[in-house]
């Protein structure tokens, strides 16, 4: 029977399987925009808009991009910007090397994303490691979930770091392209005039007020932008908080695997950062973790993590957290929610989060600069700001196909791995577990999907109600029973509101017919 259950989810994945393909059809022959950028000295215009002209011009600008924030996006993007010969001038609160507990871990997707962009050289002589896939763990049973790399160069795997190291090797990079240029500063404020924005106020490392203008200002100030409300419509949630600490000196299960723990309440989290340090991230459910001062975070630590993970890292967890270096951070999810701004635009996680459990913040911040990046490229003049905020709006449905599926899958995997009292939640928890542990199609495709390297929705929601299904059958098999039949029912109602929420706050029409879109077909202003 249980052959049976394996054929039935099969074809039913083949089936949407094969909707999925003419689905995509049409955009996998879409040609892409732009083939290249020959600067040219900008002349001063007049415009007429509804009756009222004006000049284009009427200041001189200091760069043709102002870029805020120097993080990934911001010096991944400086450096690509710069490159094809744009002025970027990029202003950094801190141009010091960061020190975070988060942006660890770049998928296989990111890191194809980051050779395209000519920066995968900033992994090397940071003590990067190599991951090849991901370990699962849960009531002593672990499968072993491997990336899809066979069809890749031998170079493409998930890289893994410290995070501040790798800011620092961009950073460095931008650098050295003559018309960028790094300051540090806190802006304060965009410079906005007859609802256009002009560029930004900020104050520089001697205390000055300074202000800087250009004819588009990117802000990519991070997760605590105090930017993005003029720009978009910030939702932001707060699931859990990560527990961060650094395991010395100690083997993992699997070498070069991202381990993750299906624990009680909620996932932990294990991979390697260097070649003497493991990132342990401990997620804890809600706003709050408890009191570091008093020793009861130290205490959970101890009497409830350290019991549910692997027994050949227990010691050195105790260890670790007996010597008191314990850092904490609230993991946020943001859906991209826009105001189409003349003048301005909204990336990385000033512009959408997703909860971190899958490594995928980055992979998203890289593919849109690649995005953007081709939409920039035919124009040579950017200070037609109406008009270029009209272009740009493909920007916001071109990014959807990798964005809507990692960001989707963050949420929904979450949900699905925490622990609950409910039976069809357990049910389904369970069911996912054995389900990536069939191997094949059954752990490929969700692997793919987690990796970057096949950033379709739809796949995704077949490989979800693929897992609920498997669910429902191993509920009613040998003997259906009115309870099991109950369970299984709500397992499917319960898989419904996990992930149709998130693709209704993504964009149902974006994430799944993007090139329904007007604004998909936009052409570059002459």
């Amino acid at each position: 029977m249980a052959d049976l259950l394996l054929i039935a989810s099969a074809a039913f994945a083949s089936v949407i399987g094969f909707i999925l393909s003419y689905a995509f059809f049409v955009l996998r022959n879409v040609q892409k925009v732009g083939s290249g950028i020959n600067p040219s000295s900008i002349t001063t215009k007049t415009i007429c808009i509804n009756g009222e002209c004006r000049s284009v011009n009427e200041q001189k600008d200091d760069a043709d991009v102002i870029i805020v924030g120097a993080g990934v996006a911001g010096a991944a993007l400086a450096h690509t910007l710069g490159k094809d010969g744009r002025r970027v001038r990029v202003i950094e609160r801190d141009l010091t090397e960061p020190d975070r507990i988060v942006g660890e871990l770049l998928q296989p997707g990111g890191y194809l994303k980051l050779m395209e962009l000519g920066l995968e050289d900033c992994v090397q002589d940071i003590d990067a490691q190599r991951v090849f896939g991901y370990a699962l763990f849960k009531d002593g049973k672990n499968t072993r979930l491997s990336y899809p790399l066979e069809n890749f160069h031998a170079d493409v795997a998930g890289r893994s770091f410290h995070n501040g190291r790798f800011i620092q090797r961009m950073r460095e990079k931008a650098s050295l392209i003559p018309n960028v240029q790094l300051e540090q500063g806190t802006v304060s404020s965009l410079l906005e005039e007859n609802g256009t924005i002009k560029g930004v106020l900020y104050k520089n490392k001697s205390g000055e007020v300074m202000k800087a203008y250009a004819p588009l200002t990117i802000v990519c100030d991070g997760c605590f932008s105090n930017l993005r409300g003029s720009l978009c419509n910030p939702q932001v949630d707060v699931p859990s908080c990560f527990v961060g600490l650094i395991l010395e000196n100690c083997q993992l299960p699997y070498e070069n695997h991202g381990h993750v723990v299906l624990a009680d309440p909620s996932p932990i989290l294990f991979y390697r950062i260097s070649s003497t340090e493991v990132r342990c991230l401990v997620d804890v459910p809600g706003q709050k973790v408890p009191s570091v001062s008093n020793g009861d975070l130290s205490k959970y630590l101890k009497t409830v993590v350290a019991p549910q993970i692997p027994p050949e890292l227990q010691d050195a967890f105790v260890t670790t957290v007996n010597k008191g270096n314990i850092r904490t951070m609230p993991n946020r999810s943001m859906p991209a929610a826009p105001h189409p701004t003349p003048g301005a635009l909204l990336m990385g996680d000033a512009f959408n989060m997703r909860h971190p459990l899958t490594g995928g913040g980055m992979t998203v911040a890289l593919s849109d600069i690649v995005v953007l990046r081709n939409l920039l490229m035919p124009l040579h003049d950017l200070h037609d700001s109406y008009t270029l905020c009209t272009y740009l709006e493909s920007f916001y449905t071109l990014r959807k196909p990798v964005a809507s599926t990692i960001n989707t899958l963050a949420g929904a995997l979450y949900k699905v791995f925490c622990a609950s009292p409910d039976e069809a939640r357990q049910e389904m928890r369970e069911a996912c577990f054995d389900y990536l542990s069939l191997g094949g199609v059954f752990s490929n495709g969700p692997v793919s999907l987690l990796s970057g390297l096949n950033p379709r929705p739809l796949s995704l929601v077949v490989h979800f109600f693929a897992v609920a299904i498997y669910g429902v059958g191993r509920l009613l098999l040998p003997f259906p029973s009115p309870k099991r039949m109950w369970i299984g029912a709500r397992l499917i109602s319960g898989a419904s509101g996990i992930i149709f929420p998130i693709i209704k706050a993504e964009g149902v029409r974006q994430m799944f017919f993007p090139a329904t879109v007007p604004a998909y077909y936009r052409a570059p202003p002459a």
